[in-house]
């Protein structure tokens, strides 16, 4: 629980202003789930992600993804071999146990295909060859608002592989005048100390499996996934995958609170990383407007003291 809290304080060190979605990225990790972080460019982003993968002390590889990405770039491919008459597999940079996808809506729908199987699986599939990936695997991706120009929107089962969904947002007035002050913290995340490495990342990861949550927990989550299949603003409701993360997340949270038990409040406060990418409106909505509606949704039901 020390090695957690002092990669917390590290990592708050170049994310400035930022502690509760620092605090959900570590939970993302701890629940063996990928993160999306979705923000305008600017924002920290790709910072926060170099960051998260320097304390975690794992192998690291950033693809930045573009229009003309090809598949083979991200998972890697056959080459022939002319001196020894044969073909031999060369890895690509997916086989690492942190990647970083930056600006993961540039690319093509097929490039953006070729996460499918490694996120939900952790293997890859080549000439009917199956790879498997390091472990702790951890994919983080960032992606830019749909409205800006040269982006393809992922497709619900690519948004639904995403355990978790943040926004930076922009950094309060004072703490943005810190950042004014030094200049961008990007170097600094680059030079972070690792505190964590693999054994330690996945003895954390079982240990928050084993966090007790009450019943009375459970039906409420089971309530709220009904009233958002209910809901008749939104396409589709949460589905059991989605209940089952926000189960799981709601336990890492705890577990980073120091507790073996949840407590309501993990609940509460998991629920719109959780949920915001799963829910889509029938009508286009204002982020503003699309938070209103999921915490309508969430107020519905009363939580259990």
């Amino acid at each position: 629980m020390d090695l957690i809290q002092k990669a917390l304080k590290l990592v708050n060190q170049v994310i400035v202003g930022k502690e509760k979605q620092v605090k959900l990225a570590f939970t993302c990790i701890l629940a063996r789930g990928h993160l999306l972080l979705e923000d305008l460019p600017g924002t920290g982003k790709t910072t926060l992600a170099i960051a998260l993968a320097r304390v975690l002390g794992c192998s690291f590889a950033r693809i930045q993804f573009t229009s003309d990405l090809l598949p083979a770039d991200i998972l890697g491919g056959l080459v022939y071999h002319p001196k020894e008459g044969r073909f031999f597999f060369r890895p690509g940079p997916i086989f690492h146990q942190v990647i970083l996808v930056d600006e993961i809506n540039r690319a093509t729908p097929k490039a953006q295909s070729a996460l499918l199987e490694v996120m939900e699986e952790r293997q890859v599939s080549i000439e009917g060859v199956v790879r498997p990936l390091p472990a702790p695997f951890f994919v983080i991706a960032t992606q830019n608002p749909l409205e800006l120009y040269g982006t393809f929107p992922l497709p619900e089962s690519q948004l639904d592989r995403f355990f978790m969904r943040l926004d930076l947002g922009y950094p309060p007035p004072e703490k943005e005048m810190l950042i004014l002050k030094h200049g961008a913290f990007h170097k600094e995340a680059r030079n972070l100390t690792p505190v964590l490495h693999s054994e330690t990342i996945l003895q954390l990861q079982n240990q928050v499996e084993k966090v007790h949550i009450h019943k009375d927990l459970l039906q409420f989550i089971s309530k709220i996934v009904t009233c958002s299949r209910q809901e008749k603003a939104l396409r589709y409701g949460l589905s059991p995958r989605a209940a089952l993360a926000w189960v799981n997340a709601a336990k890492a949270y705890a577990f980073i609170e120091g507790r073996d038990y949840v407590i309501p409040e993990d609940i509460k406060w998991t629920f719109l990383p959780i949920a915001f990418h799963r829910l889509v409106p029938k009508e286009e909505l204002s982020f503003s407007a699309r938070i209103v509606l999921l915490k309508e949704i969430l107020n519905s039901v009363s939580l259990p003291v």
